[in-house]
């Protein structure tokens, strides 16, 4: 899996870039997803989140992660046809401010947050969601499933 960081914030130390990169791409085997999948995944401060917070989802408030997926289709697109395109499934973007205030809410390390907010942003790119309680409820078993697989527990 190409997993492209950004860090506008330049507050993430590279072991946690390291220990994310591991963790998506054992999740990505978890899931199935092909090795050739990208993702990008940019780390920001509480302004610029909210900024897409309030331009993408109409809430203007900073959040923790937003998900941008590639690979879901609208019914007015066209299917792309031709030649074999990598398999891109979209950004992943963190605020880097709001995992500092979870993590310490939470009483738990600054990584494990940001582990935490990463795998929940890969889900949403392969489809979970938890806007309904049973897809919550999916997708929330399957975070600490992949978690605890890993290696990392609250």
């Amino acid at each position: 899996m190409y997993i492209d960081f950004h860090d506008n914030t330049n507050t993430v130390i590279s072991d946690y870039i390291d220990t994310l990169q591991q963790l998506i791409t054992f999740a990505a085997e978890q899931e199935d997803i092909p090795s050739e999948a990208e993702i990008s995944i940019n780390f920001v401060d509480n302004k610029e989140i909210q900024e897409l917070n309030r331009n993408y989802r109409q809430k203007d408030v900073p959040t923790d992660v937003i998900s941008f997926a590639m690979q879901e289709s609208l019914d007015e697109e066209l299917e792309i046809v031709g030649a074999e395109m990598p398999l891109i499934l979209g950004d992943i973007v963190i605020s880097v401010d709001k995992a500092k205030e979870q993590a310490e809410e939470y009483n738990h390390s600054f990584e494990r947050e940001l582990a935490f907010l990463t795998l929940h942003g890969f889900l949403h790119l392969l489809g979970y969601d938890h806007i309904k309680k049973e897809d919550e409820i999916v997708m929330f078993k399957r975070q600490d499933e992949i978690l605890g697989a890993f290696g990392i527990e609250r």
